[in-house]
């Protein structure tokens, strides 16, 4: 450690009511000698409501690296520097890692001030298991790469989260339905601690009518995923081997379409997670 350095601190802030803000919190934020912050304008109303009055920066995804540099060398010369998001606990789905890593290589001291993260939000109100889970933060927003990472979950056994954004949601829940199966449960949290928050559990078959019958989506979303049947896992993953090289064979001498109806009757599995699987074999 470098004990003439000062210390940064990781907080947490509300997603959304103001009142989940912690003593802790505000109490470092008026402390520091300077804020960190995801976006400046939208940071200043926080700070406001709770009378805080300390130089702000800018630290986000498009100046991390080059904004670090000088955050490190502030620290190094004993003074001390809270990091805050927009909204929850930084770093998940937010910058900061960066500047932590490189704190932590300078033996700079970090300290968590933890508090509000929609992620465990909305697990433990999910109804899903909480005991293992996975934390994924946002899928890719294009849909081939979104499939195969879906794709590469689909025989996970532990509960998996994603945010989403409102004007995805529907491409994702329909991905999902293709990859993991129309019965699989699917929570979606939408704007937690909020006037108008809601957590409502259905199939992906359901959720993808509901969802296609309806405006367009507002708010911030979480999904949370069932994992897959645990007693099934094992078998599941030798099917996925044992079709995977089925197709293979087929796709040396068939269309892709063909290739995946017949793999279908071979192997007894769903002919839309054999096409996302007939997708990237092609590609090899």
């Amino acid at each position: 450690m470098n004990p003439t350095a000062g210390t940064l601190y990781i907080v947490a802030t509300p997603i959304g009511n103001l009142q989940d803000m912690t003593l802790r919190a505000i109490e470092t934020l008026k402390s520091v000698d300077k804020i960190a912050a995801e976006d400046t304008r939208h940071s200043l109303a926080l700070l406001q409501h709770f009378a805080i009055q300390k130089p702000l920066t800018a630290l986000h995804e498009h100046n991390e690296r080059e904004q670090s540099e000088k955050l490190i060398a502030w620290l190094q010369a004993g003074k001390s520097l809270a990091l805050i998001s927009d909204a929850g606990t930084p770093l998940l789905s937010d910058p900061g890692f960066y500047l932590v890593r490189k704190a932590r290589e300078a033996g700079i001291t970090v300290v968590p001030i933890p508090g509000a993260c929609a992620a465990i939000a909305a697990l433990c109100v999910s109804g899903l298991p909480p005991d293992a889970f996975i934390f994924s933060g946002f899928l890719p927003a294009k849909s081939e790469p979104r499939r195969q990472c879906l794709v590469d979950m689909q025989f996970e056994t532990r509960t998996l989260i994603f945010y989403e954004a409102p004007h995805r949601v529907l491409a994702t829940i329909k991905d999902m339905h293709n990859v993991l199966g129309p019965e699989r449960k699917v929570v979606i949290a939408r704007e937690l601690t909020k006037l108008h928050e809601t957590v409502v559990e259905h199939s992906l078959a359901e959720w993808m009518t509901l969802l296609d019958a309806q405006d367009k989506q507002r708010g911030e979303f979480v999904l949370v995923v069932a994992g897959a049947e645990k007693q099934a896992d094992a078998n599941n993953e030798k099917k996925a081997i044992s079709s995977q090289h089925v197709l293979s064979v087929l796709l040396k001498s068939l269309p892709l379409k063909q290739a995946v109806q017949l793999a279908a009757k071979i192997t007894d599995e769903r002919k839309n997670a054999l096409y996302e699987r007939a997708l990237q074999l092609d590609k090899k």
